[in-house]
Protein backbone atom coordinates (compact mmCIF):
# COMPACT_ATOMS: atom_id res chain seq x y z
CA UNK A 1 0.00 0.00 0.00
CA UNK A 2 2.64 2.51 0.78
CA UNK A 3 4.82 1.76 -2.17
CA UNK A 4 1.40 2.14 -4.42
CA UNK A 5 0.72 5.72 -2.81
CA UNK A 6 4.55 6.84 -3.30
CA UNK A 7 4.41 6.18 -7.02
CA UNK A 8 1.09 7.85 -7.15
CA UNK A 9 2.82 10.81 -5.65
CA UNK A 10 5.42 10.92 -7.48
CA UNK A 11 3.58 10.44 -10.73
CA UNK A 12 1.69 13.35 -10.09
CA UNK A 13 4.70 15.45 -9.12
CA UNK A 14 5.77 14.70 -12.73
CA UNK A 15 2.42 15.82 -14.06
CA UNK A 16 3.13 18.86 -11.94
CA UNK A 17 6.56 19.65 -12.88
CA UNK A 18 5.62 18.93 -16.57
CA UNK A 19 2.65 21.26 -16.68
CA UNK A 20 4.69 24.01 -15.30
CA UNK A 21 7.50 23.28 -17.58
CA UNK A 22 4.75 23.64 -20.62
CA UNK A 23 3.21 26.67 -18.79
CA UNK A 24 2.41 30.02 -20.00
CA UNK A 25 1.74 32.64 -17.72
CA UNK A 26 -1.37 35.26 -17.38
CA UNK A 27 -3.00 37.42 -15.07
CA UNK A 28 -6.34 36.13 -13.83
CA UNK A 29 -9.36 37.33 -11.26
CA UNK A 30 -11.25 35.14 -9.50
CA UNK A 31 -15.27 36.17 -10.37
CA UNK A 32 -16.61 33.79 -8.02
CA UNK A 33 -16.62 31.05 -5.42
CA UNK A 34 -18.12 27.48 -6.33
CA UNK A 35 -19.66 26.22 -3.05
CA UNK A 36 -19.47 22.48 -3.45
CA UNK A 37 -19.72 19.51 -0.75
CA UNK A 38 -16.67 17.72 -0.87
CA UNK A 39 -16.62 14.26 -0.28
CA UNK A 40 -13.67 13.27 -1.91
CA UNK A 41 -15.01 12.62 -5.65
CA UNK A 42 -18.33 13.89 -7.50
CA UNK A 43 -19.23 16.88 -6.24
CA UNK A 44 -22.74 18.92 -5.84
CA UNK A 45 -23.82 22.66 -4.93
CA UNK A 46 -24.79 22.89 -1.32
CA UNK A 47 -26.24 26.14 0.62
CA UNK A 48 -22.53 27.08 2.31
CA UNK A 49 -21.72 25.89 5.65
CA UNK A 50 -18.72 23.85 7.33
CA UNK A 51 -19.54 20.83 4.85
CA UNK A 52 -18.87 22.77 2.00
CA UNK A 53 -15.16 24.23 0.06
CA UNK A 54 -15.10 26.79 -1.61
CA UNK A 55 -13.51 26.59 -5.38
CA UNK A 56 -11.73 29.61 -7.08
CA UNK A 57 -13.72 30.17 -10.14
CA UNK A 58 -11.39 32.71 -12.36
CA UNK A 59 -11.30 34.36 -15.48
CA UNK A 60 -8.23 34.97 -17.96
CA UNK A 61 -7.20 36.15 -21.39
CA UNK A 62 -4.92 33.71 -22.64
CA UNK A 63 -1.84 34.29 -25.32
CA UNK A 64 -4.43 34.56 -28.25
CA UNK A 65 -6.49 36.85 -26.82
CA UNK A 66 -9.70 34.52 -26.02
CA UNK A 67 -11.21 35.45 -22.41
CA UNK A 68 -11.32 32.17 -20.80
CA UNK A 69 -12.85 30.90 -17.60
CA UNK A 70 -12.18 28.07 -15.34
CA UNK A 71 -12.90 26.35 -12.06
CA UNK A 72 -9.88 25.83 -10.03
CA UNK A 73 -9.31 21.99 -8.53
CA UNK A 74 -7.95 22.58 -5.42
CA UNK A 75 -10.67 24.52 -2.83
CA UNK A 76 -10.99 25.24 0.76
CA UNK A 77 -13.06 26.21 3.79
CA UNK A 78 -12.42 29.31 4.71
CA UNK A 79 -11.81 30.09 0.96
CA UNK A 80 -8.31 31.24 0.11
CA UNK A 81 -9.08 33.54 -2.57
CA UNK A 82 -11.58 36.62 -2.44
CA UNK A 83 -13.82 37.47 -5.11
CA UNK A 84 -12.05 40.47 -7.34
CA UNK A 85 -8.73 38.97 -6.03
CA UNK A 86 -6.28 39.11 -8.98
CA UNK A 87 -4.38 35.94 -9.07
CA UNK A 88 -1.60 34.01 -11.31
CA UNK A 89 -2.87 31.58 -13.76
CA UNK A 90 -0.72 28.95 -15.81
CA UNK A 91 -2.30 27.24 -18.48
CA UNK A 92 -1.24 25.06 -21.51
CA UNK A 93 -0.64 27.11 -24.55
CA UNK A 94 -2.26 24.20 -27.00
CA UNK A 95 -5.02 23.61 -24.10
CA UNK A 96 -6.02 26.74 -22.36
CA UNK A 97 -8.31 25.10 -20.81
CA UNK A 98 -6.23 23.14 -18.70
CA UNK A 99 -5.60 26.44 -16.57
CA UNK A 100 -4.60 26.03 -12.54
CA UNK A 101 -3.88 29.42 -10.31
CA UNK A 102 -0.41 29.42 -9.35
CA UNK A 103 -0.10 28.20 -6.05
CA UNK A 104 1.17 25.99 -3.99
CA UNK A 105 -1.95 23.90 -3.12
CA UNK A 106 -2.91 23.77 -6.69
CA UNK A 107 0.46 22.23 -7.76
CA UNK A 108 1.74 20.69 -5.02
CA UNK A 109 -0.94 19.26 -2.29
CA UNK A 110 -1.95 15.90 -4.07
CA UNK A 111 1.60 14.74 -4.70
CA UNK A 112 2.39 15.68 -1.12
CA UNK A 113 -0.77 14.04 0.50
CA UNK A 114 0.26 10.42 -1.64
CA UNK A 115 3.91 10.67 -1.47
CA UNK A 116 4.15 11.20 2.59
CA UNK A 117 1.40 8.60 2.94
CA UNK A 118 3.52 6.44 0.88
CA UNK A 119 6.70 7.38 2.99
CA UNK A 120 5.08 6.91 6.43
CA UNK A 121 2.91 3.49 5.27
CA UNK A 122 6.48 2.36 4.01
CA UNK A 123 8.11 3.08 6.72
CA UNK A 124 5.48 1.67 9.27
CA UNK A 125 6.11 -1.80 6.86
CA UNK A 126 9.53 -1.46 7.57
CA UNK A 127 9.95 -1.14 11.22
CA UNK A 128 7.16 -4.07 11.39
CA UNK A 129 9.42 -6.47 8.82
CA UNK A 130 12.72 -5.39 11.01
CA UNK A 131 10.56 -6.24 14.61
CA UNK A 132 9.35 -9.36 13.62
CA UNK A 133 12.50 -10.81 11.74
CA UNK A 134 14.47 -9.98 14.91
CA UNK A 135 11.89 -12.50 16.92
CA UNK A 136 13.12 -15.97 17.39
Amino acid sequence: MGALSLVVGLVLAGVSVSFLTDAERAQGTVVALDWREDHGGGSRKVRVDDQSVAYPVVEFTSADGTPRKFRDSAGSNPPSYEVGEHVEVLYRPDSPEDARIKGFISLWLAPLIFGGIGLLFMGIGTVIALVTRRRP
